[in-house]
Order: C-alpha cells, then sequence, then structure tokens
C-alpha cells in the first residue's frame, strides 16, 4: 500500500505541474509583460502623492494576471472551433486536445473568482470591487468581436487601457489627466500592432467572414492605419510626459520607444511580413518594460535631486 501511495504521489505532482505548464501555455503568460508594466507605472505615479502600501502593490499584480488569464482562456474557449480551422492555430491546447474544454473552463472560473478576491485588497476603497464585474465584462467580450465589428484590434486596446486607470482608481479613488493620457497611449499602441499581428490571419479571415482591419481593407492600408495609430502613440506619449511632470529620463524614454515603433514599421512591409513576430513581442515588450523602468528610474532621480 505504501509503496503505491509513493509512486503515485510525484506521478500526480508531475501531472500537476504539466498542466499547470499547459495552462499558461494557453494564455501566452509570458504576453503579460504587455499590460502590467503599464498598470505598475500608473501606480509609480500616483504614490507621488499618495502613501505606497505594500498590499496595493500586490492587489495590482494579481488583478492584472488574474484579468488577464480570465480573458485569454475565455478568448480560447470561445475561439476553439476557429483556431481549429485556421492553419497557423490549429496547433493551439483546445484544438490540438493537449487541454480539454472542461479543464480551462474551470480554469477562467478561477481567474475570474480570484480578480474579484483580489480587488477586496484595495477596501475601504469600494471602487475596485463595484468596477471589478463591468471590467470583467468588457474584457471578456473582446472575444465576440471579431465576429461582427473590424474595429476588434481597438476593443482589444480599450480593452488593455484600463489597467492604469484602474490602478489609479484602486490607488487614489479618484481619476485624472495623467492615467488617462498614459490609457490613450496603450490604445493606439496596441491597436497599431494587434493590427500587424492580424495581418497573418487576412486570406483566413476572409474565407471564414471574420471581421479584422486587414481582412477589410487590405495588408498595405492596415498597415498604414496600424502607423498612423502609432503616431498617436508618440503624441500621447510627449503629451504624458508634459502633464504627469516628467523629467530628463523619461524624454529620453519617449523619443526611444518612438524610435523603436517607427523600427518597427521599417521591417515589415506589405511584400515581406515575414518579422511580424519580431515587430510583436521581442520590440514591444521592450517598449512596455522599458517605459515603466525609465518612468520609475525618472520618478527617483527627481527625488533624488529634489531632496540635495
Amino acid at each position: 500500500m505504501q509503496t503505491i501511495e509513493s509512486s503515485a504521489t510525484p506521478a500526480t505532482a508531475v501531472s500537476f505541474w504539466r498542466r499547470l505548464k499547459d495552462l499558461l501555455g494557453l494564455i501566452r503568460f509570458s504576453h503579460t509583460v504587455f499590460a502590467l508594466p503599464f498598470a505598475l507605472l500608473a501606480a509609480v505615479l500616483a504614490w507621488r502623492d499618495y502613501p505606497f502600501e505594500i498590499r496595493h502593490l500586490i492587489g495590482i499584480v494579481l488583478c492584472m494576471v488574474f484579468a488577464r488569464s480570465a480573458a485569454m482562456a475565455f478568448n480560447r474557449l470561445i475561439d476553439r472551433n476557429i483556431d481549429a480551422e485556421n492553419p497557423r492555430t490549429e496547433g493551439r491546447h483546445i484544438p490540438a486536445g493537449i487541454l480539454s474544454v472542461r479543464i480551462v473552463v474551470a480554469f477562467t472560473s478561477v481567474c475570474v473568482v480570484g480578480f474579484v478576491l483580489s480587488t477586496l485588497l484595495f477596501l475601504p476603497n469600494v471602487w475596485p470591487v463595484i468596477l471589478s464585474l463591468p471590467v470583467l465584462g468588457f474584457l471578456l467580450g473582446y472575444s465576440y468581436t471579431k465576429r461582427f465589428t473590424a474595429l476588434c484590434h481597438y476593443w482589444l486596446s480599450a480593452a488593455l487601457m484600463l489597467s492604469p486607470i484602474a490602478a489609479w482608481i484602486a490607488i487614489t479613488g479618484t481619476l485624472s489627466w495623467t492615467p488617462v493620457l498614459l490609457a490613450a497611449v496603450i490604445f493606439f499602441w496596441v491597436g497599431g500592432f494587434d493590427i500587424i499581428y492580424a495581418t497573418q490571419d487576412l486570406e483566413f479571415d476572409q474565407s471564414v467572414k471574420l471581421h479584422s482591419i486587414p481582412a477589410k481593407v487590405g495588408t498595405r492600408n492596415a498597415l498604414i492605419i496600424a502607423f498612423l495609430s502609432h503616431v498617436l502613440t508618440m503624441v500621447c506619449l510627449f503629451g504624458l510626459w508634459s502633464i504627469a511632470g516628467l523629467g530628463t529620463v523619461f524624454l529620453v524614454g519617449v523619443i526611444l520607444v518612438s524610435g523603436l515603433l517607427i523600427y518597427e514599421h521599417w521591417i515589415i512591409s506589405p511584400e515581406d511580413m515575414s518579422r511580424v513576430g519580431v515587430a510583436f513581442f521581442n520590440i514591444n515588450a521592450l517598449i512596455s518594460i522599458g517605459l515603466f523602468v525609465l518612468g520609475a528610474a525618472d520618478i527617483l532621480v527627481t527625488n533624488f535631486f529634489s531632496k540635495t
């Protein structure tokens, strides 16, 4: 009996960790890097005028992880049949049989509950609790948008832009132009790079009558729209630098990010979309993390010189 139990326990542990790894792969957990730094940057900016509390930091991280995980898992559930038909996505976890629908439904439910419970860390500020379900509804609603509007890319970006606004409200209980401009940066930035990413599925989307900007206007015009969206990102970044009262360090970051956005469009063209993956993940991850690091550094440098 002891032999059976001792052999079963390691096998159960291995199965658990394998399943967890598959779930993290399903939601592309590493892509949390796109939104989390912006929520943290909003928090750092808010903490200039409001007291830092470790529970707020933990709450922001937990809310971001649970909300994004719930939205991604729900998207994979809703799109599982479409993914199975698309050669680019047929290897994803549900259509490939790596994860069952039942397990993904359970995982999504846990993440939804985890998100709502995480908002309790901000009490006595009740706004995060009150807004938790409407925010989740908007996030999960993105999964249906490709079925009825080519502007689905901007529903996604609107969902992600809620992160700095939500973090600011959670800490301050108020709203101001600083998180709004930071949200605008995310809105135009994510909308632009999601349009670029969607060019990979142009022919498939047209064949099954799914909506996207590339499917509606073609690759060349879609890339022009994406570029204009990123020009507006740059404008909002300079506006954020000015309105938030940030200094030279962040200004350097804004200039560098503007250069990266231009480079992102330079390495792709309607004739050569082979580097979409580089433009989508590598450059955009660098932009997200870089803005947070330089924003936080700018505040630290400003505080240091103000005390000397």
